[in-house]
Formats: structure tokens, sequence, C-alpha cells
């Protein structure tokens, strides 16, 4: 209690731009929560003493300057990896890197800003911050095409506390991280009655998901899945001399006669030929010799007209293409250049993928179906960021299915964190997933998020993984954010209407 005191006591005779500086060093300090890292406590730590600092605000302005700050932090740390593509071709490309982080990290702090801000305004309550930051972080989800990488709640993904995820999807997670900071500021300061309280609901909810957890293995009869990484480093990938070393690879992992079994389907990860699908009839013949009567799943390019999709590909055991799937969510700047098409009618076609610059989007999510396995969702990449998108499927699946290029990515922390992702979203739906990474990490990932079997990030290799059944359909499933976020409005009312009327009795 006494050093509660003293860390508030300091920060309130700091200056503001000292205190800004405090934040941003308090947000990195819960950045620490996200993968590889995972040190969860970091995360609560640091967002209690956020919560502290927030409380003294002088006035929405002074919070938002709080907020902009914490999150600025936060986010130069947790998406370090975005530098990564910036260095795939340095001499061209490597002077945007600290102009990318930057830029991107306290873009994305403005919304941090607005919720410390507007929960200022509704007075300076944890009710009122835990609500509103969650609802801001599900804005970060929807709006402009949405990027949700990062939520403070993917900090509690390797922990007992994924299990609510199936009722509440990752906002939930969110709320019970701000939730236990707001609690554990509580307690060491002169609110313990609360805090104590506080500490009790996140601890049962903890104890509640270790027990609630349900076991997910697979069956002895389960269908078996040879996932293939040939571990293309992004420099090398569509180097004339070293595709056909990576397609040789992929060729020689397949056919392995050194299996113990032989697999149901052979999955090859995102842009996995060296050829569009248009002309891809004898390497699809060498993949199907390769696989041996097994069904294969391949990642591709394709052109229709001037149009460039990037696709999934579905491959039956005689060979024969049987499902095509385009990738509906892209990534903006990377896959394609927002407003490209609406430019092109200026006369500015360089930026349109109606004029084949850059990829078009698909059609909409797709579940295909694959012989002797079932019916998967697809998703390529960044779509498995995206818990809309999984919820989008136009009926339930037996298993996701996402194939990825993270050489994009790196090797540090980009490619951990998108797995962890991963197994949210399976979580969420209590669906098991099959995840192909060209780099790393491949796994398969049990209903409930756990991982059963990987090729580590870095590593050429092939592994034959069990595919676990799925679980019945969840609650987050069936109903996505919404329940979280009207609770959350809800709740936002509530503190606002007993802090407006204690602030009528006390004046």
């Amino acid at each position: 209690m006494v050093v509660a005191a003293q860390i508030q006591n300091w920060a309130a005779n700091l200056s503001t731009r000292r205190q800004m500086l405090l934040a941003a060093v308090l947000g990195a300090m819960a950045a620490l929560g996200q993968a590889p890292v995972g040190l969860w406590p970091a995360t609560v730590f640091a967002f209690a003493v956020v919560f502290g600092l927030y409380q003294q605000s002088r006035g929405w302005q002074h919070a938002a300057m709080l907020g902009w700050a914490t999150g600025t932090g936060y986010f130069m740390l947790a998406l370090s990896w975005i530098v990564e593509p910036f260095l795939v071709d340095v001499a061209r490309h490597g002077w945007m890197a600290p102009f990318a982080l930057a830029g991107l990290s306290s873009g994305l702090a403005l919304l941090w800003g607005a919720g410390f801000a507007l929960a200022r305004c509704a007075g300076p309550t944890a009710g009122a911050w835990i609500a509103t930051l969650t609802l801001i972080e599900a804005a970060r989800t929807y709006i402009l095409t949405g990027f949700p990488w990062a939520q403070p709640g993917h900090a509690l993904i390797d922990t007992p506390f994924l299990h609510w995820a199936s009722y509440g999807g990752s906002l939930f997670l969110t709320a019970i991280v701000l939730l236990a900071a707001t609690a554990l500021w509580q307690f060491m300061t002169d609110r313990r009655g609360h805090g104590i309280a506080g500490m009790i609901c996140v601890a049962l909810a903890y104890v509640a998901g270790t027990a609630l957890t349900p076991v997910n293995a697979a069956a002895p009869d389960a269908p078996v899945v040879r996932l293939i990484q040939p571990n293309a480093a992004q420099h090398e990938k569509w180097n004339p001399d070293k595709v056909q070393i990576f397609f040789d690879r992929q060729i020689d992992f397949t056919r392995d006669n050194g299996a113990s079994v032989q697999p149901d389907l052979v999955v090859w990860p995102e842009t996995a030929i060296p050829v569009l699908l248009n002309n891809a009839g004898p390497t699809l013949d060498a993949i199907a010799d390769a696989a041996q009567g097994a069904s294969v799943v391949l990642g591709a390019q394709r052109y229709e007209g001037v149009r460039f999709y990037n696709s999934m590909v579905v491959l039956d055991g005689q060979g024969e293409v049987t499902s095509v799937y385009d990738k509906y969510h892209l990534v903006p700047f990377g896959e394609y250049m927002p407003f490209g098409n609406f430019l092109s009618q200026f006369g500015i076609s360089g930026l349109a993928s109606r004029e084949g610059n850059g990829y078009s989007s698909g059609s909409g999510m797709q579940v295909m179906n694959i012989d002797g396995l079932g019916k998967a969702l697809a998703l390529i990449c960044y779509e498995g960021v995206f818990p809309q998108d999984v919820n989008a499927a136009p009926s339930r699946p037996d298993f996701l299915l996402l194939i990825t290029n993270d050489a994009w990515f790196g090797q540090v922390s980009g490619p951990y964190q998108h797995l962890a992702q991963a197994r949210l979203r399976s979580a969420e739906q209590g669906l098991p997933m099959i995840r192909v990474a060209n780099t790393g990490v491949s796994a398969m990932i049990d209903a409930t998020g756990q991982v059963t079997a990987s090729i580590p990030l870095g590593i050429a290799g092939w592994q034959d993984a069990a595919l676990p059944p799925p679980l019945p359909a969840t609650l987050y499933s069936r109903t996505g954010d919404w329940p979280v976020i009207i609770g959350l409005l809800l709740f936002f009312s509530l503190s606002f209407l007993a802090e407006k009327r204690t602030g009528r009795e006390t004046s």
C-alpha cells in the first residue's frame, strides 16, 4: 500500500511530459505479455499503474495524452515485427522501417487516447475505464478493415483464461486483463475492498478455466495430416536460382517414404508453388505423384483476366483441382492499395487491383470439402487474425485450415504472435486448426487452442499429426462480439450515471 501511495505522489509531481514518458514505458512493459515473451503478470501490473496515472488525470485532455503515450509505447514493442518486411530488401526499403513502426504505433495509439478521454468524461472510475478501453479494442477490430493484432487480452492466450474466449472472444480476455489491473491498483491503494472483490473474480475465472477446459485428444483412427514447411526466407523465396530448390524440398517432404503412416492430407503453405495456377498442370501432376493418393492443399497465385488472386487450392487423390478459395480479407498496402480502384477513375491506375496491380479480393469466406476429413474453413495468412471472418463462415466447418507465409514477419516476435492468434481462433470456435507456415511455426492446434504438434520456426521439415475432433459449437461461434459489446456499453452507461449521481450528491 505504501509503494502505491509513493508511486501516486511521485507521479503527481511530474510534469505532463514526464508523465507521458512514464506512460509510454509502462505501455512497453504491458506489451511483454505478448508472445513470445508471454509475461502476462507484467501486463497486469503495468496497466495497474497506468490506471493509477489515469485516475490522477486533470480532465479529458490530460487523460487523452496519457492514453496516447501508453498506446504508443505498447504498440512500439508489441508490433516491432512490422519493420521486418522493410528489411527484406534493405537497400530499397530499409529507410522506411522506423517510419512505419512509429507511424503505425502512434496512429493506433490515437484510439487509446480517445478511449482514455472518453472514460475520463464519464468519471475516473474503474468501470468506465475497463468498458471504454475494451470497446476501443473492439473498434480496432473493425474500423478501416480492422487490425486487432496484439490486443491486451492476447497476453492470456497461454493461460487457463483462454477457455473464456469460447464465451466472449478476445474482447472478454481484454476485459479480464483490465479488471485484474484495476483490482490490483485498488488493492494497493485506499479501495482495498473493491480490489479484493475484483481479484477474487479474476482468480475464480483462472481456476474455472483450468477445470472447465475439456480434453480434446485425437481418436486413434483420426485422419493424419502432413504439415510441409520448406523454410524459404522471404529474400530468397522468388529467387530464380532458389525456387526449384524450395519446390523440390516440398516434393521430397510430401513423398517421404520413411514415415510410419501414409497421410490422409498433405498441406503446403501460402504461395507454395513457383508458377501461376493457370499454368501449373505439370507442377500439380508432380505434387499428386509425390502425395501417393493423398489429398493436397497448397497456396498458389492465379489470374482471371487482368486480376490476380492469392488462392488456396485443393487437389484430390488423383491430382484434380476440386476447390479454389481466393483470399477475401487482403492486407492494405501489402496486397492492395486502399482506394486504388477509385483513383483509377481519375487516371491513376498504378494502384488499382482491377488493372492487375496487387491482388483482388475473393467473393467471401468459403468452406471446402476435403475427402476423408470433412469440411474446412479456408484461411490465408492475415485472415486468421480476424474473429469476425471466421464467424462469417457460410456453415460450421469441421476444422479450420490456415496457410501462411510468415517469412514476412521475421524471426523474433511476429510468427509467434500470429500462431498465438491462431490458437485463439480455435478456442473461440471450439474447432481444431491445421496451420502451415512457410518458415514456421507450422502446427496442429486442437479445439481448445492447444498445440498438439508443430515444426519450429526457421526449420525445413515435415510433421505428421492426427486431426483432433471438433467440440460442440461455442457461444462465441453463435453470437460473435455483440453480447460483449452490448454488455460493455451497458456497463459504461451505468458507470457514467453512478458517477454523475455521486457528483450531484457531493456538490
